[in-house]
């Protein structure tokens, strides 16, 4: 059965935010992942790179899990009536709802960490409480039916923790050593990706070697 992945977008996200758990969760066993945002129009992060939704909150899916990315313009995401609705209506209807750095206090003003334990950016964590969540300093967060985390960097440890609730560590370790990010002692794991990676090796080498004859 398909896991429906919902990943929120809005002007001025932290892109590594969105980005760095999409390369995660796109990877995930039997999983679709669906960028959207209010509309189709080209959304510019805030450090200027420029992204396109998959979908709008009008013709989306209903989502089993939906993330939620930080940056600056979380702010005006949460003075925007719109989006807090869309992220309570998703709520209704997903298993998880999840977030990295300060998309937790996206999610908590839409009243969606009321009575959670739950993470941000460090330098945010003191506003936690302020959207009912009780903060707790540690990189990635669960508890119960939410996930959230620390700011940037850490939404890829959010991801894997997401991927290893819903898919198990094995899958969670394969994706880790797949992006080689951290370390993985598996020789075994390691192999079985070699040969997965075989026809790539082969074509990348062919076309070294061709262009090395051709010089």
């Amino acid at each position: 059965m398909t896991v429906e992945i919902g990943m929120l977008l809005f002007p001025n996200v932290t892109q590594l935010d969105l980005t760095g758990p999409h390369e995660v969760l796109a990877r995930m066993p039997d999983a679709r992942v669906t960028v959207v945002a209010k509309t189709l129009d080209p959304i510019r992060s805030e450090s200027g790179l420029v992204m396109i939704a998959n979908a709008t909150f009008a013709d989306a899916p209903a989502f089993d899990l939906v993330f939620v990315p930080g940056g600056s313009g979380q702010i005006a995401a949460t003075d925007d009536a719109e989006t807090l609705a869309y992220l309570r209506a998703c709520a209704t209807r997903a298993k998880w709802m999840t977030s990295a750095c300060t998309g937790a206090l996206l999610l908590g003003a839409a009243g969606l960490l009321d009575g959670y334990r739950a993470a941000t950016h460090w330098a945010f964590m003191d506003l936690l409480p302020l959207v009912g969540a009780t903060p707790v300093n540690e990189r990635v967060v669960v508890d119960r039916d939410r996930i959230t985390g620390g700011g940037v960097t850490a939404g890829i440890d959010i991801a894997l923790a997401i991927v290893s609730v819903l898919a198990g560590s094995h899958a969670a370790e394969r994706i880790q050593l797949q992006l080689e990010y951290g370390h993985v002692d598996n020789p075994a794991l390691r192999e079985v990706i070699r040969t997965q990676l075989a026809p790539r090796h082969a074509e990348r080498e062919a076309q070294l070697r061709r262009l090395r004859r051709s010089d």
